[in-house]
């Protein structure tokens, strides 16, 4: 909610319009080109790590461990990765606030993609060629149904994270998912009795 905000007055800002219209503009790019980043790059050529910083420029405090999604994680066999539209230190950050940073090999980010979001089929390509991940061995966590689709083609088993956030179910079709759940806790308590 904190980064949605922070969204809405860096376009308030850009484009001297009230929150109102900014929250238009800034819905309408997530829905037309993945994230609003991306569309203000499109159409406002804008300096994407000047948007980045200032998105991201959030108080952390509200999240706090979770050691049992931390032992969960952990007992799941294999590599993780994380894989976000967002950049590198800000996902750090909310991992050291939840405990999860040793967990994690590593972190491909919208700067890594070059920019280009999920659900963009070349932001999972860079994804798997930059850490030899073989699709067909894999599974993929989102709480963005719409992101699953790209993941599902190419082979990997899907887990959508239905958590109620905004535009969560944007896109969502049953076909590209294998498991719904309402935290990730729900979706390792399922895979965990299937291992």
């Amino acid at each position: 909610d904190k980064i949605d905000a922070k969204m809405g007055q860096y376009i308030a800002r850009l484009l001297q319009v009230d929150m109102l219209e900014a929250r238009k503009v800034q819905k309408n790019y997530f829905r037309e080109y993945g994230t609003t980043l991306a569309g203000l790059m499109k159409h406002q050529n804008i300096e994407p790590r000047d948007f980045l910083d200032f998105v991201h420029d959030v108080d952390l405090s509200a999240i706090s461990p979770q050691p049992a999604l931390v032992e969960a994680i952990a007992a799941l066999p294999g590599r993780k990765f994380i894989f976000t539209n967002a950049d590198t230190p800000y996902a750090r950050k909310v991992l050291d606030r939840l405990g999860l940073s040793e967990l994690f090999s590593d972190i491909h980010d919208i700067y890594a993609t070059q920019y280009i979001p999920k659900p963009e089929k070349p932001a999972y390509d860079s994804m798997l060629d930059a850490f030899g991940i073989d699709p067909v061995k894999s599974v993929f966590f989102e709480d963005m149904a719409r992101n699953l689709r790209p993941a599902k083609a190419m082979g990997m088993g899907t887990i959508w994270i239905n958590n109620g956030a905004e535009l969560g179910a944007h896109g969502h079709d049953e076909a590209h998912i294998d498991l719904t759940a309402e935290t990730v806790e729900h979706a390792l308590t399922a895979i965990h009795e299937h291992l």
